[in-house]
């Protein structure tokens, strides 16, 4: 099929095509990710079982094999930007079924964070929400629930979401009003601390 038809197939169905330039790959992002995930992007032969199994594509900008074949190509900046990062559930549905072995889920997330250090975040609330939840981990040494929802509203601007579930959580004894009190709170406080620092967190 031509390009030109493509692009009429891509229209009818409400999607922009996009092309890439495979001239310009980026072949250190290639080997970044590849050093950093442990896996052989490679090895992907484009079978479509990810994206197939993957409960959230129809929320995706690129599909779980799109990205990976991003990936391949070198497309450094069309991944980090992708929305797809961010919505990923990390439910490992598309690891479960790849046929090569490879962990994609865990490619997601190294693909995530290289974002997040490039300064993308292309999808603002879950960002919030995820380092929302990280700095309550950090400072309890677990999830503090009614801190966390204060923390998410408090910085995304969202103060009502989901606010007609409180009073059943409450009742429930979900949203506690003090922190929990664990053991071992110190010890994960010194695994931020570390990672910060860059070193080894095992």
């Amino acid at each position: 099929m031509s390009t030109g038809r493509f692009a009429v197939l891509y229209r009818k169905l409400g999607m922009s095509m996009q092309i890439f330039d495979l001239a310009t790959a980026d072949l250190e992002f290639v080997a970044e990710v590849e050093a950093r995930s442990h896996q052989k992007i490679r090895n992907c032969y484009q079978c479509g079982n990810c994206t197939a199994g993957c409960p959230y594509t129809f929320a995706y900008d690129y599909s779980v094999s799109q990205i990976m074949r991003l990936i391949q190509t070198g497309q450094k900046e069309a991944v980090l930007k992708s929305r797809s990062l961010w919505l990923c559930g990390s439910c490992q549905s598309c690891t479960t079924r790849c046929p090569n072995k490879i962990d994609v889920a865990l490619i997601m997330d190294v693909c995530r964070h290289m974002a997040r250090e490039a300064g993308y975040a292309t999808e603002r609330s879950v960002k919030i929400f995820a380092d929302s939840f990280l700095a309550s981990v950090e400072r309890h040494g677990r999830a503090y629930e009614l801190g966390l929802m204060a923390a998410y509203m408090t910085r995304s601007g969202r103060v009502f979401t989901d606010v007609d579930l409180a009073p059943q959580a409450l009742m429930r004894g979900k949203l506690p009003f003090k922190p929990h009190q664990i053991q071992g709170r110190e010890q994960v406080a010194r695994i931020f601390e570390r990672f910060r620092k860059g070193g080894d967190n095992v």
